[in-house]
Formats: C-alpha cells, structure tokens, sequence
C-alpha cells in the first residue's frame, strides 16, 4: 500500500499546493481581522465614548435611526451590543422590489449614532474600507463567488483525506521478521518528528515537511475538516450527522409556516427573546454573558434571539440562541453551542479554531503562524516533488 499512498499523497499536494498557500496567507491575516479595520480606518471601526464610562444608545434606536437613513433596505438583523471600543455594524438587505444596493453594511457609533462608513462587502473597488473582507473572500473563495466556494469545499475534502494519508506515511515500515535487537515501534516512529541537522539541503526541506506535518497535524485536520463545515455543509453534515447527535433547530426552522396576525415589533420580539432566554439558562444551567443579535426571518415567520453563554466558545459573538414565532412569541427551537449535542459541540470547537475566536491574543498569533505554516508545508512538498522528478529525469 505505501506506494500508492505514496503517490496520492504526491499528486494531492500538487493539486492543492496553490490553493493551501493562498489559504495559508490570508488566513494569517484574518487572524488579526478587527485590529486591522481598526488600524486601517480608525475613523470607520473606532467609536470611543464622548465621556468617561457614558452608556451606549439603545440597540434597537440605532436599527430604526439606519432604517430611516436607507428606506430602499430591510435590516433584518440588529446587533445588540458592540465590543468596547469599536463601531456598531448593520447589514442591509434590498427589499423585493428595489435595485441592488450600493451599500449592505453601515457602521455608526453606538453612543452618538453618527454613521461612520459604509460598504460594499468584499468589493475591493472601494478601497481600503474593503480590504480585509477581500482576503477573506480569497481565503474561502479565491474570489470566485459560488464557484471558488464549490472548489474550495472540493479541496478541503481531499485535504481532509490527505490528513491521514500524510500521517500513515511517516509510520516506520512493518518489521518483516522481528530479531530480539529491533527497536519497538514508536522507537522507530522516533526520526518521523526530528530535524536531521547534517543532513544537507534536500534533507532539511524534507524533514520539515514530514516533521511539521506530524506536528501540526491535529490543527491541519482542524482546519481541513472546517473547511469542509464552511464550503460544503452537505458533506460535511453527510458524514457528521450518522456518527453525533445534532440539535434539531435548523430542520425545525427551516419547517415552520409563518403564522397569521401582526409580528411582534422589534423590541417585543427582544423582550419576548430575553424572557426565553432567561428560562432557557434556568433549565439548562447556563449563564448569559452578553447579549449579541436579535434577526427576523421574513419568509418563515421567526424571530431569533442570540447571546453569548457560558455554553459559548467563542470570546465574542456567541451562537447561543432561541428562535420563537414572529407573531405569537411562541418558542419554536433552541440551539446550544456546547453540552446539548455532541456533533454540535465539535461544529463549535473547530469552527471557533478554525476563526481564532477564542483565548484572546495568544491564540490569535498561534493561527497567524498557522496559516505561514500551512504554506510552508505546500512549499516544502512542492519542493520534494521537483527534487524527485529531476532525479528521474538524470536517470532517463
């Protein structure tokens, strides 16, 4: 089997190699997302407080204060709070009948509502107010919309299965005849992780590529499998679903028929969102940390209320959440990061790896370096690959 390992792992390494160095680049970047807007445009992403410890303005005041700014937009989804510091960030939607948008995301400050920017997502045109979300549309997408998207997803699958195939290469050779001197099998498994410093150049290339691949290889398949998660979530929940328990949230949602009568206004719905939130936390033992997002699903008729748990992994923006009737108030489902189900548990951990979004700076620089490293490893197969083909060609 270890050549023909062997041989997929070559021509796997070649085919993404381009791909991993573009993903590997900018995701380094996105490491540090929010401190770069900020250091980029101050003026955009900063919002300071007019005075010592003076109190944001109203969440749902600041919806209603853009929603009359752009009348031709819905702005289905109000942030309910900002991190210290920063500008409070809106999404606009064009309504059915409108032309496209010129703008789908404004920035105001949250303690004096003054718009403060705003844009196009992704659309590098616009300068440096679009910089970042363009590397991150390079980074899942290479640019490309739904098809960067479609082989960027087809890239994390062979990636994923690379993973595996990369490991079992290092494994040492099965002993054909064991003699009372032979090492055991981790004791041979030994070189796979070490650096051979005398070894000349080609030597060095390649034990950095087999010793960094063995060493990282819990974050490459993090990110590997991530991907996936992001790219193509129909073969990620294929796979996932059958082996973990899910939530049924998304299914419950995705069911429901809008019911009749007058939605709950904006701050009804937070109100109603709290309240079932806060029953929520009793029965599931969870504390509420701050509260994130309150969203309205036109066509299906919810509300969703999200906060940030204790069930959360992530430092900010957490994902703990209720959906409940836009007319009625009546709670529909609810969708716990952690502690409710296992496959959701992992969706978590390795998304809010994958994101850096948790642990603070440190972690943070560990997935900067990260995302060098899994360029590095390209280059380094890359190199391996064109050392062994013109040693093939001098022996033709």
């Amino acid at each position: 089997m270890r050549p023909a390992l062997a041989a997929l792992h070559r021509y796997a390494g070649l085919l993404m190699a381009g791909f991993l160095i573009v993903a590997g680049v900018t995701g380094s970047a996105l490491a540090w997302k929010e401190e770069l807007e900020a250091a980029l445009l101050p003026a955009v992403f900063r919002a300071a407080p007019p005075t010592p410890g003076a109190a944001p303005l109203d969440a749902l005041q600041l919806r209603e204060s853009v929603a009359a700014r752009f009348p031709q937009a819905q702005l289905s989804y109000a942030p309910l709070s900002a991190p210290p510091g920063y500008s409070m960030q809106f999404y606009l939607r064009p309504t059915a009948d409108a032309a496209p948008l010129a703008s789908d995301e404004v920035f105001v400050d949250p303690y004096t509502g003054a718009l403060l920017g705003q844009r196009k997502w992704g659309e590098i045109g616009q300068g440096a107010i679009n910089l970042l979300p363009f590397i991150e549309r390079l980074h899942y997408a290479l640019a490309l919309g739904d098809t960067g998207l479609l082989i960027f997803g087809l890239i994390a699958i062979v990636w994923t299965i690379d993973c595996f195939i990369g490991a079992a290469l290092t494994f040492p050779a099965r002993l054909k005849k064991r003699s009372p001197g032979s090492k055991p099998w981790l004791l041979r498994w030994r070189p796979s992780w070490l650096l051979r410093r005398h070894g000349g150049t080609y030597k060095l290339v390649f034990d950095l590529h087999r010793a960094g691949g063995l060493w990282l290889w819990a974050m490459l398949l993090v990110f590997a499998w991530s991907g996936v998660a992001f790219n193509l979530y129909g073969a990620y929940a294929a796979v996932m679903h059958p082996l973990f328990p899910h939530q049924p949230a998304e299914e419950v949602v995705a069911r429901h028929t809008p019911s009749p009568g007058p939605r709950l206004d904006w701050p009804a719905a937070r109100a109603q969102g709290r309240s079932l939130m806060a029953q929520l936390a009793r029965s599931g033992h969870f504390a509420i940390l701050e509260e994130n997002a309150l969203a309205y699903e036109r066509a299906l008729g919810v509300y969703s209320y999200s906060v940030r748990s204790s069930r959360d992994v992530r430092a900010h923006k957490g994902l703990t959440t209720v959906f409940f009737d836009a007319a009625s108030g009546r709670q529909l489902a609810a969708w716990l990061p952690t502690g409710a189900a296992s496959g959701d548990t992992i969706r978590s951990w390795i998304s809010a790896l994958h994101m850096a979004s948790m642990w603070g700076w440190p972690f943070k620089l560990f997935i900067c370096a990260m995302g060098m490293l899994v360029a590095g490893l390209s280059v380094t197969g890359v190199l391996i690959w064109r050392r062994k083909r013109q040693g093939k060609a001098k022996i033709h």
